[in-house]
C-alpha cells in the first residue's frame, strides 16, 4: 500500500453504485475518467482519455464544446460557477454575452431509476432579442483503460477500440474480453463521428434554436455495460426512462437519505460525508450487479478496492445505516457472506478473496457488534436467523477464543488496525473490543455455545490491572503489553484508547481514561484519530475543526495537515463514513455542538 497525493486538480465528484465518475474538471465541466468495479477481475476499472487523467492531463473521456451563431466557444472560455444539489450532483452555469447555460451531471438512483449510467443535462436560455441558433458538441478520446487493485495496471496500448453504431459511440476494447464498454448519445438527432488511431476519439453534434427570452434543455448519456450490447442496453433503458424523470426520482431519492441535527452547517458535514461514503465506499460490480465493500473508489488513494472486515463494518456500515436500513441489512449479510469464512484474518479483495493475511481481534470481533448495532438501530433481530450470519458468529466465537492466553482473561493479536504488526501481543483497544463482542455472543449463540465464552466482565477487570501504568505519578493507560512487565504507551491512530467507551470498557468521566487522552492527537495527523476524538473530553472543539477542514475537497483524507487539508491518501469512502457517523454521534448521543 502506498500514500499518495491527492490530485492537483479540485474534481467535482459524483456518481451511484454502478457508475463513479471522480474527475469532473471544475473549469469546463470534462469528464476525465468512469470508473466500475468487476467481480471477475477483483478490481476496479477505469475509462479515460489518457493516463494522466488524475491530474487532468491529457484529453478528457467527454468534453463539451458549444456554437452560437455561428461562433465556437470552449466551456473553459468564461468561468464556470459550480454548486452541489442535495450534496451530490455537481451542477454549473456557465454565461457569455447573453447565453446562459446550466448543466446537471449526475448517475441515476433510486428504486426505478438506478442503472450502469449517468446524465450530462444542460440547458440553454438566450437572453437575447434574436432566435438563437446553437450546436452542442459533445468530444472525446479513448486514451486509456486500466485495472486497478491498489495500483494500476493498464490494458495494452493501442487497445482501444471507438465505433459509431446507430447514432451513438461505444467505447471499449478490440479483443472480446474487454470487461466493459461505454455507448455515449444524445437525447435526440444528432451527428456522429469517430476518428480512429491508438487513441481513438469521437464527436457528437447536437442542434437546437432557442427562441428570444426562451430556453432549451437537452441531454447526452453515458451508459455501461460489460460488453458493447450491453452497453447499447442500457442507452435504451436510460432514454426510455428519460432524463428529466431520472433527475426528478434521483433528488427524490437523495432527499430521502438527508441526516438532520438543527444545525445547518453540521447538516452540511455530516451528508456530505454520508453521501460520499453512501456511494463510493460501497459498489455493484458491472459483471453480477451484487454489492461490494470496498475503501474507496477514487481511484488516487493508496488502499484502492481492497477492504478489512473492521473499516466495512465500524466505519462504512454506519453511516449506511443512519440513511438506508434496508440496504445496511444487506450489506451486512453481504459482508458475512463473503468475508465471514475467515473473519478478521486480513485485507481482502473485495469479493472476499484473501489479499494480505494478518490476524487482528477487532476484525474477528466486529461482526457481533455490528449486527448488535444494526439491530439497536432497526428493531431487525430477525436478521440473527439469517444462516449465513449465524455461521459467521459462530466462527468469530471461535476464532477469538482461540486467541486467549492460558492464565489471564485477554487476547492476542498479530496485527494492528493500522495494518502494521502488535508492538505487544495484548492491546488495550483489540481487548475492549472483545469484551464488547462476548457480551453481545452470549446472549445471541446457543446456550451451549454461550457458556463456554469468558465474561466480559472478567475481561474488562483484566484491563484495568494490566493495561494501567504510573505516569509521573499518576495512573495511565498503555495501549498494548506482554503481560511480562514490556508495555507500549504510544497510542494507535486508529484503534485509539478514546474508542474504549463506545465498548462499554469505561465511562467517559472515568478519571483515568481521561487524563490518558486529554490533549491525545491534539496536533492532527491521521483522520481517523481525529473522528476518534470527536468522542472524547475535546469533542466540542474537534467538531468545531471538522466544521472548518477542508480535507480532500470535502471528503476525508487519511493523513490531513494540521489546518485540516488532506496530505494523502485523499477521498477516503470509508473513513467519511466514519467521520459522518462520529459527527452524528457527537451531536445525537453526546449533545455536542461547535
Amino acid at each position: 500500500m502506498s500514500l499518495r497525493p491527492p490530485p492537483r486538480v479540485p474534481w467535482q465528484v459524483t456518481g451511484n453504485h454502478w457508475i463513479s465518475l471522480p474527475c469532473v474538471h471544475p473549469a469546463d465541466g470534462s469528464v476525465f475518467a468512469a470508473g466500475f468495479l468487476h467481480r471477475g477481475t477483483r478490481s476496479a476499472i477505469e475509462l479515460a482519455g489518457g493516463p494522466g487523467f488524475i491530474d487532468g492531463e491529457g484529453p478528457p473521456l467527454f468534453r463539451l464544446r458549444i456554437t452560437l451563431d455561428g461562433k465556437a466557444y470552449a466551456f473553459s472560455d468564461a468561468r464556470m460557477v459550480w454548486e452541489r444539489a442535495l450534496g451530490w450532483l455537481p451542477t454549473f452555469t456557465w454565461t457569455v454575452g447573453a447565453v446562459v447555460v446550466r448543466g446537471t451531471i449526475f448517475a441515476p438512483f433510486g428504486r426505478d431509476s438506478d442503472c450502469a449510467g449517468a446524465v450530462y443535462a444542460l440547458s440553454v436560455e438566450n437572453r437575447g432579442s434574436s432566435k438563437l441558433a446553437a450546436v452542442l458538441v459533445a468530444e472525446g478520446t479513448l486514451g486509456h483503460r486500466q485495472l486497478r487493485v491498489q495500483t494500476e495496471r493498464a490494458f495494452e496500448p493501442g487497445s482501444h477500440r471507438v465505433e459509431a453504431v446507430d447514432g451513438d459511440v461505444v467505447l471499449g476494447g478490440r479483443s472480446p474480453d474487454a470487461l466493459v464498454a461505454l455507448a455515449i448519445g444524445a437525447d435526440g438527432d444528432a451527428t456522429v463521428s469517430v476518428q480512429q488511431g491508438p487513441a481513438p476519439s469521437y464527436t457528437i453534434e447536437r442542434s437546437l434554436s432557442v427562441e428570444s427570452n426562451g430556453r432549451t434543455q437537452i441531454a447526452f448519456y453515458i451508459a455501461a455495460g460489460p460488453e458493447p450490447d450491453g452497453a447499447r442496453a442500457s442507452m435504451a433503458v436510460l432514454r426510455r426512462r428519460g432524463w428529466k424523470d431520472l433527475l426528478r426520482e434521483t433528488r427524490d431519492a437523495l432527499k430521502q437519505l438527508e441526516q438532520t441535527t438543527g444545525h445547518e452547517q453540521l447538516d452540511g458535514l455530516i451528508n456530505r460525508h454520508l453521501l460520499f461514503a453512501y456511494f463510493y465506499g460501497i459498489g455493484r460490480a458491472l459483471d453480477d450487479a451484487h454489492f461490494y465493500l470496498v475503501r474507496t473508489r477514487v481511484p488516487w488513494h493508496g488502499r484502492g478496492v481492497t477492504v478489512r472486515d473492521w473499516e466495512a463494518l465500524m466505519w462504512t456500515l454506519p453511516a449506511i445505516q443512519l440513511a438506508d436500513a434496508p440496504l445496511a441489512r444487506e450489506l451486512l449479510l453481504r459482508a458475512c457472506e463473503i468475508h465471514g469464512y475467515a473473519p478478521g484474518r486480513g485485507v481482502h479483495y473485495f469479493d472476499g478473496s484473501m489479499f494480505a493475511p494478518g490476524f487482528s481481534l477487532e476484525g474477528a470481533a466486529v461482526y457481533a457488534i455490528a449486527v448488535d448495532r444494526y439491530i439497536r438501530d432497526t428493531n431487525d433481530d430477525q436478521i440473527v436467523e439469517e444462516p449465513v450470519l449465524a455461521d459467521t458468529l459462530y466462527l468469530s466465537a471461535e476464532d477469538l477464543a482461540e486467541r486467549r492466553d492460558r492464565n489471564v482473561p485477554l487476547y492476542t493479536t498479530e496485527v494492528t488496525l493500522s495494518g502494521t504488526p502488535a508492538p505487544q501481543p495484548f492491546t488495550l483497544h483489540g481487548n475492549a473490543v472483545v469484551a464488547q463482542a462476548f457480551d453481545i455472543l452470549r446472549r445471541t449463540l446457543d446456550e451451549d455455545s454461550a457458556k463456554d465464552l469468558e465474561d466480559p466482565e472478567a475481561i474488562r477487570a483484566a484491563l484495568r490491572r494490566h493495561f494501567v501504568a504510573a505516569d509521573a505519578g499518576k495512573q495511565r493507560f498503555v495501549s498494548a503489553t506482554d503481560l511480562a512487565g514490556h508495555t507500549t504507551a504510544e497510542d494507535d491512530p486508529v484503534a485509539s484508547m478514546l474508542w474504549l467507551p463506545l465498548y462499554d470498557a469505561m465511562e467517559r468521566s472515568d478519571s483515568t481514561y481521561r487524563r490518558t487522552v486529554k490533549g491525545a492527537g491534539s496536533t492532527p495527523r491521521e483522520l481517523a484519530h481525529q473522528c476518534a476524538r470527536l468522542l472524547g473530553p475535546e469533542s466540542t472543539a474537534v467538531l468545531e475543526w471538522f466544521r472548518r477542514a477542508q480535507l480532500d475537497q470535502g471528503y476525508a483524507a487519511e493523513i490531513v495537515t494540521q489546518d485540516g487539508t488532506a496530505q494523502l491518501n485523499g477521498g477516503d469512502a470509508s473513513l467519511s463514513g466514519l467521520l459522518a457517523w462520529c459527527a452524528w454521534y457527537a451531536v445525537h448521543a453526546l449533545g455536542e455542538r461547535p
